[in-house]
């Protein structure tokens, strides 16, 4: 995973999220990355549960990661689509984490609600107007973040933490 800290370095993490996004479709990124998460699980096999280092994440608690990111997106897309300019609270991932014990979930329970989130999320995207695509929300670490560059966020947050669970498997053995 990158080294950029997202509280610490909020502009540095954003450019680097979007550098994944380029000039691609994001909704076209995050229709990919449900199957793609199942792939990864599936793979993973016996190491699913398996942290790679001290302080670092499994397989599991990355899907769980992006799950509680998805959560966290589905209010804060509704917040900008629907009040003027609200202010968007961030959260301490590893105590997201860690509290919610996202290495013994079921990760069949998991993915079945990440892809409830986001098949939502995807619709709401499709249906929202240019006008709706530009409205703001103030991220209490970021600044103004619109209800389309958060989009592009969240589609590249995906693929980073994709990246990660690959190496994370490389770093612990594929089953």
């Amino acid at each position: 995973m990158s080294a950029i800290d997202p509280v610490r370095q909020p502009d540095e993490y954003q450019r680097l999220l979007l550098s994944y996004v380029g000039d691609r479709d994001p909704a076209e990124i995050q229709a990919e990355l449900g199957d793609a998460l199942e792939a990864l699980v599936a793979e993973a096999g016996p190491h699913l549960r398996v942290r790679p280092e001290e302080g670092e994440w499994s397989v599991l608690e990355l899907v769980g990661h992006i799950l509680d990111a998805e959560v966290v997106y589905a209010g804060r897309y509704r917040w900008t689509l629907a009040q003027d300019r609200p202010p968007l609270v961030g959260y301490d991932q590893d105590q997201w984490v860690e509290a919610l014990d996202h290495n013994d979930g079921d990760p069949a329970e998991m993915l079945a609600l990440f892809h409830a989130l986001r098949r939502y999320h995807l619709a709401l995207w499709a249906r929202s107007s240019p006008e709706q695509r530009e409205r703001v929300a103030m991220h209490q670490e970021r600044g103004p973040e619109s209800f389309d560059l958060s989009f592009r966020i969240i589609a590249g947050h995906g693929l980073l933490h994709l990246r990660q669970m690959r190496a994370t498997l490389d770093a612990v053995g594929r089953g």
